[in-house]
């Protein structure tokens, strides 16, 4: 959605009532005053919009036993943290990026998986995991979305672009639903992988019986 400059005549009362909220809310003037005309005007901002989805993922994983989802107000991005069955019980966050304008990039976002060890092992293992699952969905799903994913592996941080298989005009709540079906299994296989009970086979026959499921390829 375009921005532009505007200038408007305002009352230093209604200005400071307007700081004082846009503080608590952790946000500025110029973004409150323009949510609060888009809502009189009955208009979805990218900004009202990814915050709907990322309240939908914390209503779907609010009951979720492996993973805590946390939404800061007012950002582009959420968190998931998991722990691992691993000595030390080390912990991984799963952070979605969501874009406010994708004029731009024509992706919807971008997930984040960031593991903190000191274990060699431990890194050795997740990043075998990783580019496997690179591997699997290179052949799985590639030809299903619009545009081809993007992955990175660097300093403890797994990154891949998220983008929702084409045709299909998707809501804020089957974006929510197919992002948290999604990490969700991903946090499982890996969890699977890294405690030994589960095989490259395993994973990629878990993957493939998902899809058959009819999740959304993301």
């Amino acid at each position: 959605m375009k921005k532009t400059l505007y200038s408007l005549m305002l009352s230093d009362d209604v200005v400071r009532e307007i700081d004082a909220i846009a503080h608590r809310r952790g946000t500025n003037r110029s973004a409150l005053v323009n949510q609060i005309l888009a809502e009189y005007a009955d208009l979805v901002t990218p900004e009202r919009r990814i915050y709907d989805i990322f309240r939908q993922i914390g209503e779907i994983l609010g009951t979720d036993r492996e993973l805590v989802p946390f939404v800061a107000p007012n950002t582009s991005t959420m968190s998931m943290k998991s722990s691992l069955q691993y000595r030390y019980r080390p912990t991984v966050k799963y952070s979605v990026e969501l874009y406010r304008d994708r004029s731009e990039r024509q992706a919807l976002g971008e997930l984040s998986v960031v593991f903190r060890t000191q274990s060699a092992e431990l890194l050795d293992a997740m990043d075998r995991f990783f580019r496997l699952w690179t591997q699997i969905e290179s052949e799985l799903i590639s030809s299903y979305l619009p545009r081809p994913t993007e992955y990175a592996l660097y300093n403890g941080r797994f990154t891949r672009s998220i983008a929702l298989s084409g045709g299909h005009d998707y809501s804020t709540a089957d974006i929510a639903s197919a992002i948290s079906a999604y990490v969700r299994l991903f946090d499982r296989l890996m969890k699977g992988c890294l405690n030994g009970s589960m095989t490259a086979e395993d994973v990629r026959a878990e993957y493939i019986r998902w899809l058959h499921e009819g999740n959304t390829i993301l």
